[in-house]
């Protein structure tokens, strides 16, 4: 398993189809599981460089479909999508995961959220289970290391102010 540390975030890769996301935050549990089931929540955080999400939009339940749109700066729009495979609440989550873009939707992931408490902390640990090794590593080399630490970031940010 190789590791690199990224900001506050570890990134480990468990094996040759999976990238795994580790934080930490001063938060609980059901407060960091609400946050990434919640439309109005989601909205506050999710995305980075300077972005904002124009369309969330979550059918919440297994099976049911979540559709994102994030606009950057310069106007341009990064469409994502996928379908909710498990629901265990405040602890697990699990979706497909698709960048719905040409050259990159026909690679959908599974990721998997697990939500651990101890002592008022959670611990977010994300897989994502590529189907291929080449898919994994073009998801590797896309600069996602840099946006979800950013995204955690702003996580981070939020949940000290909802505190």
């Amino acid at each position: 398993m190789v590791a690199l540390n990224h900001s506050e975030m570890a990134v480990t890769l468990p094996s040759d189809t999976e990238i795994m996301l580790t934080r930490t935050f001063q938060a609980p549990r059901q407060l960091v599981f609400a946050v990434h089931t919640t439309p109005e929540h989601i909205r506050k955080w999710w995305g980075c460089g300077g972005s904002t999400m124009s369309v969330c939009e979550m059918d919440f339940r297994v099976g049911g479909a979540w559709h994102f749109v994030l606009q950057t700066p310069d106007g341009s729009e990064h469409p994502f999508n996928g379908i909710y495979q498990e629901i265990r609440e405040p602890e697990r989550l699990a979706y497909t995961f698709i960048y719905d873009v040409e050259g990159i939707r026909d690679f959908p992931a599974l990721e998997t959220l697990t939500f651990e408490e101890h002592e008022g902390r959670t611990t977010l640990t994300a897989v994502i289970k590529h189907r291929t090794p080449e898919a994994r590593d073009g998801h590797l080399q896309s600069g996602f290391k840099q946006g979800s630490a950013e995204s955690f970031n702003r996580l981070d940010e939020y949940l000290q102010s909802l505190l």
